[in-house]
């Protein structure tokens, strides 16, 4: 997968719709995560506005887990698509995170997929 993300990425990142935010301790990245501005229409859950925020490969080392930084990224990312005019966020989450954005007030969404092709 990293080829295609990357290339994916590349077009994002120049223009500003992916971005994120890293946490260090002693000059190395421990935790991190990943924010998209999705172009979605105006919808029940926000109605005034065609963003979507997406939050995308949130990661904290292992020896690093229990200290609340995924918590505090959390933080940031909801400020960050604030500041750009997002009012509604939504993510996949893993079993290991769902505790953790249940906590931070995050309902669960029914949504089916499908992989054409």
């Amino acid at each position: 997968m990293a080829g295609p993300f990357a290339a994916w990425l590349k077009p994002r990142l120049e223009d500003g719709r992916y971005f994120g935010f890293m946490a260090e301790d002693a000059g190395a990245v421990v935790a991190g995560i990943g924010l998209v501005l999705l172009d979605w229409p105006p919808h029940f859950l926000h109605p005034e506005s065609a963003l979507r925020g997406y939050v995308l490969n949130v990661y904290v080392e292992a020896a690093c887990r229990g200290q609340g930084l995924a918590q505090k990224l959390m933080g940031r990312a909801e400020e960050a698509f604030r500041e750009r005019g997002v009012m509604f966020e939504v993510l996949h989450a893993s079993g290991m995170g769902r505790p953790l954005y249940e906590r931070l007030g995050w309902m669960a969404m029914p949504e089916m997929g499908k992989a054409l092709g």
